[in-house]
């Protein structure tokens, strides 16, 4: 491959993150990994070099990817201490796989900037599945000539790679994507808890309508799993709705109203006051019985 060999850091060995690195390993890249657990060490046996700290890493590579869970995570990352910022110099590039705040992602560009590296924000949606998969619909937001230069290692772990603009765009673009899905995951779940009350069959309903307009993936999948009450996470609703938060964050710096989106964050804090919050954001559906 023309870009094998690049030197990568990889920060942020979660669910998503030891797959999408496995990835880049796996392609021919000297991949630098902080905060190596006994369940990424696979990742050093496939020839990832662990390093102790955030500044280690943005000195040794080139390009330095974070998948780490929330804003303040890719905060203490990058400006903590030991963090890429000590470490980062002119010509590097930061790419944020993250799902964080739009606004602090500009933020955080800014001041990485002022150090002469650049900044790519790149969230992305298709869950573990899609990591393990190298199927992840990648939302990018950065100055073309950066995104060029990270196409090549996204082509490694997804597929639908789109850049939406410039730096804040990708973050927008995720959280659009988690209140159309969080939406219509409540709209699948109202719709089956009235099925069931009514005394019909909910797996024939979704099936009858999984042949109509009222068809969509979410109805598919998580209706499915509503059904089946399997509820181990794909994705938490723990994590959905600190996205739908920043909706909610967004929405009110730009004074907008967005009182579905709001009524989800509210069947949200139930479902974690009830214990769910490490559950799939299908079963939000429990709320609703």
């Amino acid at each position: 491959m023309e870009n094998a060999g690049m030197k990568i850091g990889f920060i942020g060995l979660g669910v998503m993150g030891r797959p999408m690195a496995s990835h880049l390993i796996a392609a021919g890249h000297e991949v630098f990994l902080h905060r190596v657990k006994d369940v990424s060490q696979h990742l050093v046996e496939a020839g990832g070099k662990p390093l102790d700290s955030a500044r280690a890493v943005a000195e040794a590579a080139d390009i330095v990817i974070l998948m780490v869970p929330d804003t303040p995570d890719v905060e203490k990352v990058l400006f903590g201490e030991e963090g890429v910022a000590e470490g980062i110099s002119a010509g590097k590039l930061v790419i944020d796989m993250s799902s964080i705040s739009p606004v602090a992602t500009k933020t955080f560009a800014n001041r990485i900037a002022e150090l002469g590296a650049g900044y790519v924000d790149a969230p992305v949606s298709g869950g573990e599945v899609g990591a393990k998969a190298a199927s992840l619909t990648i939302m990018v937001g950065a100055a073309e000539a950066d995104f060029g230069r990270a196409l090549p290692l996204f082509q490694l772990m997804g597929k639908n790679i789109t850049r939406i603009g410039n730096v804040g765009d990708g973050q927008t673009a995720k959280v659009v994507n988690q209140v159309i899905v969080g939406l219509t995951i409540e709209a699948v779940a109202e719709g089956l808890t009235l099925a069931k009350a009514a005394g019909a069959d909910p797996a024939k309903i979704r099936e009858a309508l999984m042949g109509g307009f009222a068809s969509s993936r979410i109805l598919e999948v998580h209706g499915e799993r509503m059904i089946a009450e399997t509820f181990d996470p794909g994705f938490r609703i723990r994590l959905h709705r600190k996205d739908i938060g920043l909706a909610m964050e967004a929405a009110k710096s730009l004074e907008l109203y967005l009182p579905n989106s709001a009524g989800l964050q509210q069947l949200m804090n139930k479902a974690v006051a009830d214990g769910l919050g490490d559950k799939d954001h299908s079963a939000l559906i429990e709320n609703l019985r």
